[in-house]
């Protein structure tokens, strides 16, 4: 699926790296897997503006990478292994996928599943280290629209349940419309806040800086209503992540020494009219 989303790893992008025989094979035979990439690093699990569904788009890419031996049998050997025997590819992308990516990884994920809160509604699986405003805006406008527009017109229809998939997928939209706009407040965390940056350092809406990591970044969409599981937003599942204070003292220098007394505070949310104020003047000083 990290493939498939557009990962690639280190010893791909590096030409200069160290590497037995056996692992520059490897690295070669990766690149004929290119043409199995998502551009956008948005695959979602129900077939969306023309694209296969995910289901199918990693079925083609397991063939691919399987080659000769690739089976049926294989595929079921697959999901056996992933504790989910006997059941399809896209139940395992729906229900259990991003549970195990969140423990494989240590509950930092890089890629999100952002639903609806249905298990037939909005799906979609995400490279978060892709997703920039504007990609924001396509999985809100471009997917997310699509699928709306589908219900609309199967209701028309009287295809059952439809109605139902409308209500949640406008309830997903103005969450992710919250995230894009990025209002912080006690009451509306929907902000990202990095304690070890400045007022006018922090970002206005959606805007994340990947160097400050998955943690900080990934709050906003844990923060919306939820939609599912309490505690996950957006979020198939909730990874075990939480924005306590942290150990140790904060050094006199840093940005919010004096506001929170040396404390490593995370919990902490600043209004859009905080932070537009501060970049306003730095802008007509430098001016």
């Amino acid at each position: 699926m990290a493939r498939l989303l557009g990962y690639r790893w280190p010893a791909e992008l590096d030409p200069e790296m160290e590497l037995s025989d056996e692992a520059h094979s490897w690295v070669m035979k990766c690149d004929d897997l290119l043409s199995f990439t998502d551009g956008d690093g948005i695959v979602c699990i129900p077939p969306l503006r023309g694209e296969a569904s995910a289901a199918d788009q990693l079925l083609n890419l397991l063939a691919a990478a399987y080659g000769d031996n690739w089976s049926t049998d294989k595929l079921s050997e697959l999901l056996k292994q992933a504790d989910h025997s006997g059941k399809s590819l896209e139940t395992w992308l729906r229900d259990k996928f991003f549970a195990q990516h969140c423990k494989l990884f240590h509950h930092r994920p890089f890629i999100w599943h952002i639903w609806d809160g249905l298990p037939d509604g909005f799906s979609a699986l995400i490279n978060y280290h892709k997703l920039d405003r504007k990609n924001l805006e396509t999985l809100i406008y471009v997917y997310l629209g699509d699928w709306i527009n589908r219900q609309k017109d199967e209701i028309q229809q009287g295809v059952d349940g439809a109605e139902e998939r409308l209500a949640a997928a406008k309830t997903l939209k103005k969450c992710l419309e919250l995230i894009m706009d990025g209002e912080g407040t006690n009451e509306a965390p929907y902000d990202i806040f990095v304690r070890w940056k400045a007022i006018e350092k922090q970002p206005i809406g959606w805007d994340p800086d990947l160097n400050d990591g998955v943690r900080m970044n990934i709050r906003p969409f844990m923060s919306v209503p939820g939609v599912g599981k309490r505690g996950a937003g957006v979020l198939r599942d909730r990874p075990n992540i939480d924005w306590k204070k942290d150990r140790g003292k904060d050094v006199e220098s840093a940005p919010w020494y004096h506001k929170f007394k040396g404390d490593r505070i995370n919990d902490y949310h600043l209004s859009l009219g905080e932070k537009k104020v501060v970049r306003n003047r730095e802008i007509d000083g430098r001016e």
